[in-house]
């Protein structure tokens, strides 16, 4: 028998939206998927061909490309910031909207204006799509890559400005920060690895393919 497909998902915030999408796809996993306090890393589903991987969001990517999993769920700013050649993103599943966006102290947007920059300093997780970015507009920028709370960087001085991925802003709020511009959107898209689509078409494109009619059935409800 082959090995079962491993399909990557991100922990977190998006699993509440993953969970409809998999079942209208057809892929049911053990009720332990699903329990954030569950320290297991890959499950089992309803079908013994698929199995399921827990992961951090840009390690989905990662297991991904290198073909550990065949096929996962990720944000489109992972795949900017990554740019494996390996992946295909044949689906955008229309959820996990955000954007990833720039951001400063309250008190220096009362006097900044972004369209005078020549140079930033910034602090964030997205080196690569932030510097893509400004040199788009001609601006040079200083990237301090940071893997997480990003907020306190202008708070202590480590940089005056972040870039970071932006859902309600209450975090930037909270943390007297406001959105000066906007990067880019983003949602979470079905990846696959390349190999992996022409090894095993066979079981790889009809789950495309659910997934996909998953996403058409939910846009038309």
């Amino acid at each position: 028998m082959a090995e079962p497909l491993v399909i990557a998902v991100p922990k977190g915030r998006i699993l509440a939206e993953v969970q409809p999408l998999l079942a209208a796809a057809g892929v049911v996993p053990e009720a332990a998927f699903f329990d954030e306090d569950s320290r297991a890393l890959r499950f089992a589903t309803e079908d013994p061909g698929i199995a399921l991987i827990r992961v951090r969001a840009f390690d989905v990517a990662t297991f991904v490309a290198h073909g550990a999993a065949q096929l996962g769920i990720v944000g489109s700013d992972v795949l900017g910031e990554f740019a494996y050649p390996e992946l295909y993103a044949p689906v955008d599943l229309k959820i996990g909207y955000c954007r990833l966006s720039v951001a400063e102290p309250k008190k220096l947007a009362e006097t900044d204006d972004p369209r005078g920059w020549s140079h930033v300093r910034v602090a964030t997780k997205y080196p690569h799509l932030t510097a893509e970015h400004f040199a788009r507009r001609g601006v040079q920028a200083e990237c301090i890559k940071l893997n997480g709370a990003m907020e306190l960087a202008p708070m202590l001085g480590l940089a005056p400005r972040i870039v970071d991925l932006v859902s309600s802003g209450r975090t930037l709020k909270e943390n007297g920060l406001v959105e000066v511009e906007t990067i880019v959107e983003v949602s979470s898209r079905l990846i696959v690895n390349r190999a992996a689509m022409k090894m095993r078409a066979g079981r790889v494109v009809p789950l495309v393919e659910a997934f996909r009619r998953a996403v058409n059935e939910k846009a038309a409800a």
